[in-house]
Parts: structure tokens; C-alpha cells; sequence
């Protein structure tokens, strides 16, 4: 393993449910400072950090369309509660002395920044940590998607996927099914294929497209964040099928 850290500029993904902890819903204080403990000794390395929240531990836009609300008017009220989700983890990167921006795809001035491409950058030029809330700012699209846009957009070496109770993928849940085999490499096309539950379809193309890998790992690790980016064998790894 390197002590070195293999990517220069990274976007983490962390779904709602993550910061839900075992509660399974809400915020857990416990694993946002764990969280945050992560991004700061990531930061002390020298990388530069981009992060993109979930809502799903506040509300889950496809779940209440699929119970008759209006699908634009669900997946907004979920954008929101990403907005919510992204104050609560910069509070507590903030006290532990990390610098943060959160930029939000819906503009409300009063609590985050509007999400500028240039100005997230130069954000982290000067080695501030970017939360980027509110999705992509358009219905119908999931956070995975936006994590996917914002990596192209800000030029990103990968997009960490950081679950709670799952270590990386499988070719069918491991809760169910003892026997489920771990994958420790795959390329987007198998994902697509297969019918993996890694990201959305739409999340997944756009990796492809712009080359983008992936790292789906098990955010409960106390180290892992750091571990995937020294080199060290975590999760699964997602990336072409020529290996970029």
C-alpha cells in the first residue's frame, strides 16, 4: 500500500441513509462526526475534497410519487432535505477546524452558496471541503446522478460511494443470500448488464462516458475513506473495461 494517496481530487458520495446510521432514519450526530473525522485526515494529506449528500434519511422523493404525490413536487422537497443533510456535516467538519463551502444546485442565498462550477473549484484550489446539496436542481434526477455531473464538472480523479452496511457489491444481497459473491473489480458495462445496484442507469452512463471510476466501500470502517485512497484493497472498484 502507498503512503501516498493515489488521487489528487475526489468527490465522496454519501447517501442519506449512511447519515442515518442504525436508526434508520433522521441524523446521526455519531456518524456525521465520523464522517467528518474522515474528510479532515483525508484534507491533511493534501486531497482535495468535493462531497455530494443524499436526502433519503429525511425523504424519499420516488417512494411518496409511487404513493400519488406529484413526482416533480416529491423529488423537490427531497432536494431540500439534502440541503439539510449538507449543513449538518458542515457543521461538524467545521469544528473540527476543516474549512467548508456548501453550494446548492436551489438557490436560497440565506443558507448556501449557489452552485458555481469555477468558484467550487477555486474552493477547493484553497483546500476548502465543497458539500454540493440540492441534487442536480432538476427533477427526476437522483443525487447519484448528481454526484456524477459534479465529478465531470469539478474534473474529479473518482467518485468514493460511501454505504452504510455494505462493503462493496455483490452479485445478489448478501442478506438474503449467504452465498453472495463479492465483487472486488468491474467495469460500467457489467454494471449495466447485470443489472447491479451501484447507481442509477443514468448515474452509471455518465461515469462512463467521461471515465470516471468508481469505489463502492462500507462507510462504517473507521479508516476506510483513507485506506481507498492510499491504494489499499477496499470495496469494490468500478472503471472501464481497458482498466482507466
Amino acid at each position: 500500500m502507498s503512503t501516498l494517496p493515489i488521487y489528487r481530487r475526489v468527490v465522496l458520495k454519501i447517501s442519506g441513509e449512511a447519515l442515518a446510521g442504525e436508526q434508520g432514519y433522521g441524523i446521526s450526530p455519531e456518524i456525521v462526526e465520523a464522517v467528518a473525522v474522515q474528510v479532515q485526515e483525508v484534507r491533511q494529506m493534501g486531497v482535495e475534497v468535493a462531497v455530494v449528500v443524499g436526502g433519503g434519511n429525511i425523504w424519499r422523493g420516488a417512494d411518496a410519487a409511487e404513493r400519488g404525490m406529484d413526482r416533480a413536487t416529491a423529488d423537490y422537497m427531497g432536494m431540500l432535505a439534502t440541503v439539510i443533510n449538507a449543513m449538518a456535516l458542515m457543521d461538524s467538519l467545521e469544528k473540527h477546524g476543516v474549512e467548508t463551502r456548501v453550494q446548492s444546485a436551489i438557490e436560497m442565498q440565506e443558507v448556501a452558496e449557489p452552485y458555481i462550477r469555477r468558484r467550487a473549484i477555486r474552493h477547493l484550489e484553497k483546500g476548502r471541503v465543497v458539500i454540493f446539496a440540492g441534487g442536480t436542481g432538476n427533477t427526476y434526477f437522483s443525487t447519484d446522478t448528481a454526484a456524477a455531473l459534479r465529478a465531470a464538472e469539478i474534473e474529479a480523479d473518482v467518485i468514493l460511494m460511501a454505504k452504510r452496511g455494505a462493503d462493496g457489491v455483490y452479485d445478489s444481497d448478501p442478506n438474503a443470500n449467504p452465498a453472495a459473491r463479492k465483487y472486488e473489480e468491474l467495469s460500467y458495462l457489467d454494471v449495466l448488464s447485470q443489472g447491479l445496484q451501484v447507481m442509477d442507469s443514468t448515474a452509471i452512463s455518465l461515469c462512463m462516458d467521461n471515465q470516471i471510476p468508481l469505489v463502492v466501500f462500507d462507510i462504517a470502517g473507521s479508516a476506510n475513506i483513507r485506506r481507498v485512497l492510499l491504494g489499499d484493497k477496499v470495496g469494490t472498484h468500478i472503471r472501464g473495461g481497458d482498466g482507466r
